[in-house]
């Protein structure tokens, strides 16, 4: 993984002098390997590296949403593609993991227990760890085979601790290339680094606590974890490259030590490479005439921002941040921060910026937020950025993405039910949330922008 980082950041740290063409082939290469691992709650498809959202949602269906991390750290097997079984009949992929006993013939054992049932063994990684050995399977078995059947037979067999979940064609990926993509991914963008992480380790929650946090509640304060970072059974914590900690839970699996290097290769990765985000931009035509840009944004157009918000009239930020704002710099950072999410702005001709619009990483969940300033409502800004948005969110596997606004913020509500997704509604103390679903079959239908001309809302 050390020398995927060096060879990735080389490239990322010279990217000037390196012909078009090159990058075009590693690019190529990259797509033609298959590169296809998912995770089913969130993350799955990488978006292009250049990206301002403007495309429609892949339609997909996503893998299972167990851990990924299958890299050679001990022995590999592979057998045939999934299918149907050699016996006849349905099958069905698991990913599975289980602690055998470090000693000879255990894993004969458990191996010979398998193949009696007519379970194909697909792939097969081991982590060794100070006590026994946890060995990670890719199988087909067949279709009438439950899980918590496939966990007795392998307990029966010497396995202890065993963790089962369903997976799919895209999990047989070959590890060096799924490593390598993901390291990618992180280079071109440092948005990028949580959803790597997601990648690589599968089902978690990553939680980025800022350094000013840290000081004032004391939790998870940076100095308190070591520059190589922490690993605590099913926590692990990392230094943030900014500053800071990110936090990586997954209650259901521990870590491995393996896991735990990676993890750590891919932040350095992105404490290397410094801040970065692609630089594509989009000229889009209002029904007036007039031309905005639509870019991706992050913390170094914060003064720009913040200029912004001192033109937008109180009501305005009263419906974007639900009360009284104060001064904005207190979580502009956090906004425009790639650790926290993506930001897209709307620019004017002169650069002026006049509409944000947030997709934040929320533990499980995601949110989205729209700012534009007085002078530019009702001119279909916000329908834009708010498309670009969720596409940006169905393509990384989110299934439902959320706003928080009031019911007297028409705007929003409009622009949220112009997604033509199905649509849940609650009200909290006087607070609405709407929560959009991209289920598939919703997806796949979702008017989302990918054009050049935008109306009126």
């Amino acid at each position: 993984m050390s020398d995927v980082t060096d060879a990735v950041a080389h490239f990322a740290e010279h990217g000037s002098a390196v012909p078009a063409l090159v990058l075009a082939s590693l690019a190529a290469l990259l797509a033609t390997a298959g590169f296809r691992t998912r995770w089913s709650r969130r993350h799955g498809q990488a978006p292009p590296a250049d990206d301002t959202g403007a495309r429609p949602p892949t339609t997909e269906r996503t893998a299972g949403t167990g851990p990924t991390g299958r890299e050679t750290t001990g022995s590999e097997q592979s057998g045939s593609a999934p299918g149907g079984s050699e016996h006849g009949g349905e099958s069905a992929l698991w990913r599975m993991r289980t602690t055998v006993r470090d000693a000879p013939g255990s894993l004969a054992v458990l191996c010979a227990a398998l193949a009696e049932r007519r379970i194909d063994i697909l792939s097969l990684q081991t982590h060794p760890l100070a006590e026994g050995t946890v060995d990670e399977f890719l199988l087909r078995a067949p279709g009438e085979l439950s899980g918590t059947e496939l966990a007795d037979l392998v307990t029966a067999a010497g396995g202890a601790r065993t963790w089962t979940e369903r997976a799919d064609a895209h999990d047989l990926v070959d590890a060096p290339t799924r490593v390598l993509a993901l390291a990618a991914r992180t280079a071109l963008d440092a948005a990028e680094l949580p959803l790597a992480l997601r990648q690589l380790l599968g089902r978690c929650t990553i939680r980025s606590v800022p350094a000013t946090a840290e000081a004032r509640t004391g939790a998870g304060a940076a100095q308190e974890v070591p520059p190589e970072g922490t690993l605590e059974d099913t926590v692990l914590r990392l230094r943030a490259p900014e500053g800071g900690v990110i936090s990586v839970e997954r209650p259901h699996l521990p870590f491995t030590p393996a896991e735990f290097a990676r993890a750590r290769a891919l932040v350095e990765l992105d404490a290397r490479l410094g801040p970065r985000i692609p630089h594509a931009r989009d000229v889009l035509t209002l029904s007036e005439g007039s031309d905005i840009t639509v870019r991706r944004a992050d913390t170094r157009d914060v003064p720009a921002a913040k200029a912004m918000h001192e033109r937008c009239s109180a009501r305005t930020l009263g419906l974007r941040y639900h009360g009284p704002v104060g001064d904005a710099d207190r979580y502009l950072n956090h906004l425009l921060s790639p650790r926290f999410g993506r930001t897209l702005a709307a620019q004017t001709a002169s650069g002026r910026i006049v509409a944000l619009g947030h997709l934040l990483w929320d533990g499980d969940e995601t949110e989205v937020a729209l700012l534009v300033e007085d002078g530019w409502q009702r001119r279909g800004i916000g329908g834009e950025l708010l498309g670009r948005l969720v596409a940006m969110a169905a393509d990384t596997g989110c299934e439902s993405v959320y706003a928080v606004t009031q019911a007297s913020n028409t705007g929003m509500v409009a622009a949220m039910r112009g997604l033509g997704l199905p649509l849940d509604y609650q009200i909290e103390e006087g607070t609405l949330v709407v929560t959009a679903r991209l289920d598939p079959v919703a997806r796949s239908g979702a008017p989302l922008p990918h054009g050049e001309r935008i109306g009126r809302e």
